[in-house]
């Protein structure tokens, strides 16, 4: 629990570090920077943390110098794959989630050979218990969603990026408590994977999320969810 909670931590730092050294540290006049803090804070990483970030990443402190890059590659069954890192050691990034990828049967790709089938979106999550269907699509639509759908007991309403701020907003206005709520990447077509693949698939995206850099990974598998259920039980 201290080492998934001190790798968590980490990752955040480096999120409100890069957040704060490309749009400042004021977090009302930077968005991206004010997501992540209210991402790091409902993950209760201390306040004081959060300032020390912001501080290196304007200057204020010495710190590492992060890059952001995106890594592209295929899991078994041709199941596209996404990295998002923040590195501050690109040659050693790329060498170990090469490892990565051929240690559990994948590979990694070129620039560009996958990213075509992702699409930058806002997505919001609200339990079902919270608001009925019809109120809440009316509130969505009238902030700039694009779509909602049902998940179980849990509404996933989606956007374009630049209103999911707008979205979260009017959610809040209403009284309406917001799950989860992110900026992410969402494939425009999905490949089905069963049995041994799908073991494969998910032991790499495991993996990948294991890797030190890793902010994000993003795939275009679908597993049926008994199989799903069975797998990741074990």
């Amino acid at each position: 629990m201290d080492a998934q909670r001190g790798k968590l931590f980490g990752r955040m730092i480096r999120e409100v570090t890069v957040a704060a050294r490309q749009g400042g540290g004021n977090p009302d006049a930077n968005p991206r920077l004010r997501a992540v803090i209210q991402t790091a804070k409902s993950v209760n990483m201390p306040s004081e943390n959060i300032t020390k970030a912001i501080k290196k990443g304007t200057g204020e402190l010495p710190g590492v110098n992060y890059e952001e890059c995106v890594y592209e590659g295929y899991a078994p069954g041709g199941v596209a794959m996404m990295v998002e890192v923040v590195t501050d050691n690109k040659n050693r990034t790329s060498s170990e989630l090469r490892k990565v990828f051929s240690k559990c049967g994948g590979h990694l790709g070129a620039g560009g050979c996958v990213s075509w089938l992702f699409h930058k979106k806002g997505v919001v999550t609200v339990d079902r218990k919270n608001v009925g269907e019809d109120e809440l699509m009316e509130i969505v639509l009238d902030a700039g969603a694009e779509d909602l759908r049902l998940d179980g007991d849990t509404y996933v309403v989606t956007s374009p990026p630049e209103n999911l701020e707008k979205l979260k907003a009017a959610l809040s206005e209403k009284g309406i408590e917001i799950s989860y709520a992110e900026l992410t990447l969402v494939p425009e077509s999905t490949v089905g994977v069963e049995g041994k693949v799908a073991e494969q698939v998910l032991r790499l995206a495991e993996a990948l999320e294991e890797c030190e850099d890793t902010q994000h990974v993003y795939a275009n598998f679908d597993v049926p969810d008994e199989i799903m259920e069975e797998l990741t039980s074990h």
